[in-house]
Parts: C-alpha cells; structure tokens; sequence
C-alpha cells in the first residue's frame, strides 16, 4: 500500500524510498514485530478465557507432556498470520501477482487449521478434522495456488521443473507440474505441522527458510543477479522478500511468548499456513527442489513419520521411540531446550547449503 506513495515522488525525495524492495521488507518486518508484541498478550489472555482445558495433549505422547503443556492455550498462529497479513499489506506492491499467490495459500491453509483447532477445542479431542478432509481442503487450495502460479510465471518456465546447481536445466513436466506443484505445497504444509511439537521447535526453522526463501525471491526476482548467478529470471517474485520479512518479524513477536515454557501454542493454525507458505513460495520461484534443502528439517521430521507408519505396519516394531524425530529424542532423555536448540543449528546450516546452491553452477 505505501509503495503508492512513489507517485508523490520527483524521482529523487524521501517517497523515492518506498521504490527500494529493501526497504519495504524492512518496514514489513518492523510492523509484523511490533503487531507480536502489541497484540500478543491480549490474544494469549483472550485464549486463556475462552480455552478451558488449552490445547488437548495426544494420548500417545511423552508422558512429561499431560504435565508440562496440560492448559496451554492454542491458536496462537492467529498472531503470527495477523503480523503478516498486515505488514505485508501496508509495504507490498499490490499490482505483483506472486505475493498475492502466496498470501492467499497461507491465509488458506490458516483457515483449515483454525477450524481444525477449534474442532479440537471444542470436542476436547486431539483428533480434529479427520485426515483426509484436511488433506482434500489443502490440495484444493494447492492447486489453485500451483495453477496461478504457473499462468503467471514466463512462458519459458511455466510448467518446468528447475534443477539446482545444474546451469539452465529444465525439466518439462507438462500438466505434471501441477500435482508435483500442490504436493511441494501440501507436503510443505504437513511437514510443518508434524514438526511443531515442542515450545519453539517450529517458528525458528520455519523464520530461517522463510530468510534463505526470502533471498532467493529477491534474487531470483532481478534481472542482474540472476544474470550473475545464472538462475532463472522471475519478475516479480522480488516481493515475496517482503512477505518473507514480514513473516519473520511476525514469528519473532510470537516467539517472544512461544518460547520454553510456551504461553500459547501456534496450532494448526499456525503451522500448516507457515508450512503452505514456505511451499508457495519455492513454487513461484522455481525452487521447489531447494525448498527440500532448506527446509531439510520438516523433511526429516516427516519423513521418520511416514518411516515409523510403514516399518510398524509392515513388522509390527518400530524404527524410532517415538515419531515425530524430535519425541524420540525426548524418549532417549535430552531435555526440550536441548533438542529445539540443536534442531535450530541443523536448520540454519541446511538454509545455509540451501542458499549456496544460488551459486554452486
């Protein structure tokens, strides 16, 4: 919105400022921080009244968890979508496609998972809604995200697959790009979800993709860097960078209350907007190979989830104490700040071997 400000400008004033994508993400990530820290006690107290029990606790969980996280209230991603839907409002162009494309995933996927929260919370049931209806709400929303995406990305890369390191090799998938597209985006979302499990295990990972995503929207989105680092050329996408700011401040805010010991969980709401977002965005800009990279961490955390499942069915024993990974740590005796603080080192390094692939050609 305040981009609009430029036409007040003679080209070299202070609205002259508002052109520079710099300095936009700055101000969305400034607005989404300070939206946290306004809004954050109030919405926690404002759960507390209307959450009874808090978040219901899994059964089949640690056994440390029915005494430790027993009351804490949930819905918490309400503040982190709230920060950046603001922010990204007040300092994006409006007239750029992708941010709107990935806006609406993450507002989408935000939706699903407050109604599947509530479900929760009312029922006083882990369960939610069931499985497959959440999976068919997410792949609806994915394709017409992947579908939109690929009608505005340039003729020469709608409907490919881009590999990293390897210069100026596509992939043509064809209408196979639109299921690969919208399983980037689910899976992305899902992997997510299965990874917040412990006070402040999630936000972290997710605000370091969303910084390593948010440099590749930018540089992906200029001609002259995609040009030196031989990448494929995206106009536009440079504004997802605000979007990906905006994001992280927001996470900061509800970090400031997420972390050990947790005054409110994101819930559904949270993560599986912040997962469909990551998706989104290495979908528009072509990354969606180096999302796994990045993202390495909701990978792994998903994958010893679909590992345990099959190994269970299959032998009838199991391949970790308990999935996801980071409750088989717990299982093995290191203490929650122990295993959060380690899996955010593992994410930053990934994000960073994921940023290296801009010029690994």
């Amino acid at each position: 919105m305040l981009y609009w400000l430029t036409e007040l400008s003679d080209g070299g004033d202070f609205f002259n400022l508002f052109r520079y994508i710099t300095l936009r993400a700055g101000g969305a990530f400034f607005t989404a921080l300070i939206f946290g820290f306004v809004f954050g006690r109030p919405l926690i107290d404002l759960l507390k009244r209307s959450q009874a029990n808090g978040q219901p606790i899994r059964t089949d969980g640690p056994e440390s968890h029915a005494l430790t996280k027993a009351g804490t209230p949930t819905m918490g991603g309400v503040l982190i979508l709230g920060a950046v839907v603001v922010g990204s409002l007040l300092w994006m162009r409006w007239d750029e496609p992708y941010v709107w494309i990935v806006l609406f995933v993450t507002v989408s996927f935000g939706g699903v998972g407050f109604i599947d929260d509530y479900r929760k919370i009312t029922q006083n049931n882990a369960a939610g809604v069931p499985g497959r209806v959440r999976l068919a709400l997410g792949f609806l929303i994915a394709g017409i995200a992947s579908y939109a995406a690929a009608s505005v990305h340039p003729d020469g890369l709608a409907f490919q697959l881009a590999v990293p390191v390897f210069k100026n090799v596509l992939l043509n998938l064809g209408w196979f790009y639109l299921p690969f597209a919208m399983f980037v985006i689910v899976g992305a979302a899902n992997a997510v979800n299965l990874t917040d499990g412990l006070d402040g295990l999630a936000i972290m990972p997710v605000m370091i993709a969303s910084a390593a995503l948010g440099v590749i929207a930018y540089a992906v989105g200029r001609v002259d860097f995609s040009e030196y680092l031989d990448v494929h050329y995206v106009p536009g996408t440079g504004e997802i960078l605000v979007f990906c700011s905006a994001l992280i401040g927001g996470g900061l805010g509800f970090l400031w209350y997420n972390a050990p010991p947790a005054a409110v969980f994101m819930g559904d709401t949270g993560s599986l907007a912040l997962g469909g977002a990551l998706g989104a965005i290495a979908v528009a800009t072509k990354h969606e190979i180096v999302l796994g990279i990045v993202g390495g961490l909701f990978v792994v955390e998903a994958l010893s989830v679909i590992v345990q499942v099959l190994y269970f069915k299959r032998t009838g024993k199991r391949v970790f104490l308990m999935a996801p990974i980071h409750h088989h740590f717990e299982k093995k005796g290191w203490a929650e700040p122990q295993i959060v603080i380690r899996f955010w080192i593992i994410s930053l390094i990934l994000a960073l071997i994921g940023l290296a692939t801009l010029k690994l050609r």
